[in-house]
Order: C-alpha cells, then sequence, then structure tokens
C-alpha cells in the first residue's frame, strides 16, 4: 500500500500542477504595407520621438470594450514596445514612399544628420475587436536645414472585421500607413520649398 501512495502521490502532484500552468502568450507585430516608388530621393529623414497615449503603452494589448471600458489583454501582446513599434513602420513607409533608403529611427547613430526630422505625438491608438482600430496622431516635419515645418492631424479608422488579433495589428498597420502617407506628403511639400 506504502507502495502504491509513493507512485500515485508524484503523478498526482504532476498533473496539478499541469492543471495550474498558464495560458501560452500571444505576440503581435505592426508592419509596413508601402509599396516602393519609381522614383529615388537623396535626402534623409529621423522618424522619432513618437508618444502614445500611457494607457496603451503597455506590451499588453488593450481592448476597447465599451466607452469608458477597456481590458489588458494579459496573452495578446506586442512584440515590442508600442512607440519604438510605431516609429519603426513609420520609417519602413516613409522609405518606400519616398524612394529614399536614408530614413532612421530617431535613435540610431545615423539619425544626427537627417535632413527632415518628423515628430508624432499619438493621441489615440484604440482597439476595438470586431469593429474597429482607430488612429489620432498629431505630427510635425522639421527641416533641419533652414528650420521650416509642416504640422497637421491624421486620423484614421480601419475596420476589424472579425475577433482576431492579428487581424487588429493588420488594422492598425493600415491605419498608420494612412499616418506615414501624410508625413511623406509633407516631407515632399518642404522639398519642393511650399
Amino acid at each position: 500500500m506504502r507502495r502504491l501512495a509513493s507512485c500515485i502521490l508524484p503523478f498526482a502532484l504532476a498533473v496539478a500542477l499541469a492543471g495550474c500552468a498558464s495560458p501560452r502568450s500571444n505576440f503581435y507585430t505592426l508592419n509596413s504595407a508601402a509599396k516602393p516608388v519609381a522614383t529615388r530621393a537623396d535626402y534623409s529623414v529621423a522618424v522619432g520621438p513618437v508618444s502614445v497615449p500611457a494607457a496603451v503603452d503597455r506590451p499588453q494589448i488593450v481592448v476597447r470594450l465599451a466607452p469608458n471600458q477597456v481590458a489588458i489583454d494579459e496573452f495578446h501582446r506586442w512584440a515590442s514596445p508600442l512607440p519604438d513599434a510605431i516609429s519603426r513602420v513609420i520609417a519602413e513607409n516613409l522609405a518606400a514612399m519616398l524612394g529614399t533608403p536614408h530614413v532612421t529611427v530617431f535613435t540610431q547613430p545615423t539619425a544626427a544628420g537627417a535632413r527632415y526630422r518628423v515628430l508624432v505625438d499619438v493621441l489615440r491608438f484604440e482597439s476595438a475587436l470586431g469593429e474597429t482600430a482607430n488612429l489620432d496622431a498629431v505630427w510635425t516635419v522639421r527641416s533641419t536645414k533652414d528650420g521650416t515645418t509642416r504640422s497637421g492631424r491624421t486620423t484614421a479608422s480601419e475596420p476589424v472585421p472579425d475577433r482576431e488579433y492579428a487581424t487588429l495589428a493588420a488594422a492598425h498597420s493600415r491605419a498608420l500607413g494612412r499616418l506615414s502617407a501624410d508625413l511623406a506628403g509633407a516631407i515632399q511639400a518642404l522639398e519642393r520649398g511650399q
């Protein structure tokens, strides 16, 4: 009987511990979707810093449940800090949209001598599964050559047709594409001297 108890006890303990194991976390990224243009530009652009609201500046994806209620999902997370991911996607989009390989994120050493500096303050980065991904950002593009600036505001709402987090991340990526297009237009206008 003792021998049977000594065999069953470790097995029961292993089963109990397996039942307490937490679910696996899933990680998501934002991606550039911009198509490269045929024309080439030789100027350089530094993107950043990018700020985001404190409510979403966390590894977990924050999902809106109601107008005044959100949920922080412990098992669906951003693969990198949100400000870094947004900066990277904007830089990738601008490189494609402007036709210049000289687009960097501000924290990189190569950003120091950039011809244009892009600053973005994200006011709203809202996620609603099965509904929309909303982006509202104010931005400034500054020429480091003569100090002239162009400022604007981009508001984008992209549909999220299902309740999948990957679909939500893709919708946010499309919204950032719209922001990037506005930034590219501002840089081109400064380049033309308008």
